[in-house]
């Protein structure tokens, strides 16, 4: 910029400066923008060259543009100067402002730095104001907003060298130079900003993407499935309720998408299984439980929870997989049921009927009308309450708290029909069984068990136990019995069994002795059915040989 004519500044050098300004502003980029600051520092402010040294976020600075000599800005264009060394330049030297001015007779100490730096040739000052070509002017660049400019953190330096007119700057083109660093400063700043923010919009269109194509993949995977799948609410008032559907869960309920929203799980659940799935955690929670299908019946699944947040801190869903086990389940059944259960006849075998009997009893004892006289002994401290099994059932003991809260079983008293119920044991042995297998094979035998079996189940209560307990052996467990019922009992199902049985064509008949015993706590399951086998051949034997079975 001309100063002959200060501070009398022509018009066309403040709308030139004033488009370097704007042109700073409306750059595209940030290298664009760097590139017409040091641009605007040759054309509008008169320098012969100009440098921008951007500090990077290691602290250094580089040398980010150059402007005014070609052969120059290819030699130390990209290169790097330590903050250190700049900081050195920046303390030295006049301070014009917030300029900083290093004569050439200070400056020869910082030819040998690492900062990177141009030489021109030129005659030496003839005159006090004259520039040589050692001189050195900097321009640093500090944050905006910040009052007092120089207390602002360093953005940069624009080093400028050699105004056209040979003479160091006067007042006004200190001013402007000073100016012209603050408005780039503010310009660069914008242009980083602008590159933050479209760096931002670029990741999160790409963020934005990928949440779409991830979506897109959890739908397709949620909706085509082949196993069922559900979202459900979590928390708040309608915790649990479904709401969204697969097409394979509604294809295995039979119900359609728009009624399952109706309801949740708890509402579909078999109610033998509600227990299982409140027990169930929300979180990588499994259970094996029934669900009840639209025609009434129901389905075994397999459900595996696992919780899906929709954001940091937004609301949470259930997502819950729901696998048909229904074969498996079955399966499973039909093997625990052989496992318990004879094959012949289909009755509990000897295992599940020990099995049963033992579920009934605790190995406290307890009779007929002296349990509170029990319960006051066992508060003495010194009472040890001996069994066959060395429990001590004391209070406070593991033993005492089992069964504190058991009901016991307790039998009826001997020789009296005093109302009292009990659990009845009937032990029952077929007479005349071993002639049949004889005479008519066994083919015949399986015939006439298979059809005792019908016969003692078909006599018996809802909830007693029919099982075989090998050969020609059956047990009947009926609770709830006193002693004249349990004989009535004995006698309708002997008269059951003794009627003629149809096996290999031909019309057989067997009889049946039946031995009564009582179950009650302090005895096991063996000791019970002993006691009733010993009963029933107390009973074969005191019946006449030809009334043992009816023909």
């Amino acid at each position: 910029m001309e100063t002959e004519s200060e501070p009398y500044v022509r018009l066309a050098s403040l709308r030139q400066l004033h488009q370097v300004m704007a042109d700073m502003n409306t750059a595209r980029s940030l290298a664009d923008t760097l590139q017409t600051v040091a641009d605007g520092a040759v054309q509008a402010l008169g320098y012969e060259m100009a440098c921008v040294n951007l500090v990077r976020q290691d602290g250094d600075l580089v040398v980010a543009a150059f402007a005014g000599n070609s052969a120059a800005e290819a030699l130390i264009t990209g290169r790097v100067g330590s903050r250190e060394s700049w900081d050195r330049r920046l303390s030295m030297g006049e301070r014009w402002g917030d300029l900083v001015f290093i004569p050439h007779t200070e400056g020869w100490v910082l030819d040998d730095d690492d900062v990177p730096q141009w030489f021109t040739d030129g005659p030496a000052p003839r005159f006090e104001d004259e520039w040589h070509p050692s001189d050195r002017l900097f321009a640093p660049m500090y944050t905006p907003g910040v009052s007092g400019g120089s207390c602002g953190e360093l953005l940069g330096v624009i080093s400028v060298d050699r105004p056209r007119n040979g003479r160091h700057p006067g007042a006004w083109g200190r001013e402007a130079l000073q100016m012209y660093a603050f408005q780039a400063a503010i310009a660069i700043s914008n242009a980083r900003l602008r590159a933050n923010m479209q760096r931002a919009l670029v990741r999160l269109e790409r963020e934005q993407q990928a949440l779409r194509a991830s979506e897109e993949s959890f739908r397709q995977a949620f909706e085509y499935a082949p196993s069922g799948m559900a979202i459900a609410e979590m928390g708040g008032d309608q915790h649990g309720r479904i709401l969204r559907t697969n097409d394979a869960l509604c294809r295995l309920l039979g119900r359609p998408a728009s009624a399952m929203r109706r309801y949740s799980f708890s509402d579909l659940v078999h109610p033998e299984d509600i227990g299982t799935l409140l027990r169930t955690s929300a979180e990588g929670g499994r259970a094996e439980l029934r669900l009840g299908r639209r025609d009434g019946t129901y389905v075994w699944v397999s459900l595996r929870n696992s919780v899906v947040a929709d954001a940091a801190d937004g609301p949470r869903f259930l997502l819950t997989h729901v696998e048909d086990i229904e074969e498996r389940k079955r399966r499973e059944l039909q093997l625990a049921h052989r496992a318990s259960h004879d094959s012949l006849t289909g009755l509990p075998n000897s295992a599940e009927l020990r099995s049963r009997l033992a579920a009934r009893l605790c190995r406290r004892p307890a009779h007929a009308g002296d349990l509170e006289s029990l319960d006051a002994a066992y508060g003495h401290p010194a009472f040890d309450v001996p069994t066959s099994h060395g429990f001590d059932f004391r209070p406070g003991t593991e033993a005492y708290d089992t069964f504190d809260h058991h009901v016991h079983t307790v039998a009826p008293e001997d020789d009296r029909d005093d109302g009292a119920k009990g659990l009845a044991v009937l032990f029952c042995d077929l007479d005349g069984f071993k002639s049949i297998n004889d005479r008519f094979g066994h083919n015949a035998g399986d015939a006439v068990l298979i059809e005792v079996a019908r016969r003692l189940s078909r006599g018996v209560r809802d909830g007693d136990t029919v099982a075989r307990l090998g050969g020609d052996e059956f047990v009947i467990l009926a609770d709830g019995l006193g002693r004249a019922d349990a004989q009535d009992l004995a006698v309708r199902l002997r008269n059951e069994i003794i009627q003629p049985i149809r096996a290999e064509g031909r019309a057989v008949r067997v009889g049946a002795s039946f031995g009564i015993g009582w179950a009650h706590c302090g005895m096991t399951a063996d000791e019970v059915l002993k006691s009733a086998d010993e009963r029933m051949y107390v009973e074969k034997r005191s019946r006449p040989k030809q009334h043992r079975r009816a023909g």
